[in-house]
């Protein structure tokens, strides 16, 4: 008898290796970005991509506020193309990150999410940063 985890054969290690190796190029998490923060090894922009309220609500600290609707090329001017950007949103049942990257890699920026968003931060333990006491949601809004 063969287990629901064993119906689909796993892929050969060489493209198991190949595809889990690719995913990091696209990815972070947050622990990797609050040790970078920590260590002062910051040489990315963390991007919140949320609305304004939700923004002030509570972020992640060190982060910018930049909803995907407004990342075009007039607003990044100011950033050299080879700028990393890593983008964020409310957590893994929002893709507004996904949407960001898609931009600013269409855009010609180096790009990463920072997957669980400020669910993932959250539950990782770390503080928000907050603005003020505004009362609207931490979710996506973007």
């Amino acid at each position: 008898m063969t287990s629901l985890v064993r119906e689909i054969p796993a892929a050969p290690s060489a493209i198991a290796l190949m595809h889990f190796s690719n995913r990091l190029t696209f990815e972070t998490d947050c622990s990797d970005v609050f040790s970078s923060q920590e260590a002062g090894e910051v040489d990315f922009v963390l991007v919140d991509v949320r609305g304004p309220l939700a923004f002030e609500r509570g972020h992640v600290p060190g982060a910018i506020n930049m909803p995907g609707r407004l990342l075009t090329a007039e607003a990044l001017a100011s950033y050299p193309k080879t700028t990393l950007f890593v983008v964020y949103c409310a957590g893994p049942h929002c893709n507004g990150a996904n949407k960001a990257a898609v931009k600013l890699a269409a855009l010609g920026y180096p790009v990463k999410e920072m997957i669980g968003g400020v669910t993932g931060w959250l539950d990782e333990g770390f503080e928000l940063s907050v603005e003020q006491a505004a009362k609207a949601p931490i979710g996506c809004n973007c």
